[in-house]
């Protein structure tokens, strides 16, 4: 797990990106027991900003028993997140919009209307699910 992505991203996700250190603190612990899939995404994060250094380059500061994350650290950040398109996903092997099936506009489709009390009891009494004596 990368200690200094975690804390980004943890920041980032309470209310102004200020999280009192014993929230940080109970967050990371959550996190740094959550299983592989978190350590290889974070690792994966920290490869987009190698030289990341949360403290120096002013990405988060200390304030008030806490930390939070300044705008340099949320575009930082959001740099980290950018998703490379996959290679199966290049622009040159999705087909063009022009070739999609175009939606059916909804005032076209079909409408069902649900039965009334009425329509309700003459189909009880059709399938002779309606009369008392049926039931037990």
């Amino acid at each position: 797990m990368n200690f200094q992505v975690t804390v980004l991203k943890i920041l980032v996700s309470y209310p102004g990106g200020f999280a009192p250190m014993a929230e940080l603190k109970r967050d990371m612990a959550i996190l740094a027991t959550s299983g592989r899939d978190w350590a290889e995404r974070t690792k994966r994060m920290a490869t987009r900003a190698p030289d990341l250094d949360i403290f120096s380059q002013r990405l988060i500061e200390r304030v008030n028993g806490g930390w939070r994350i300044t705008e340099k650290g949320r575009a930082v950040l959001d740099v980290m997140e950018a998703r490379s398109i996959p290679t199966e996903m290049q622009p040159e092997m999705i087909a063009p919009a022009s070739e999609l099936a175009q939606p059916t506009p909804a005032d076209t489709l079909p409408v069902r209307v649900a039965p009334g009390p009425s329509e309700r009891r003459r189909r009880r009494r059709v399938s002779g699910s309606g009369s008392r004596a049926n039931r037990a």
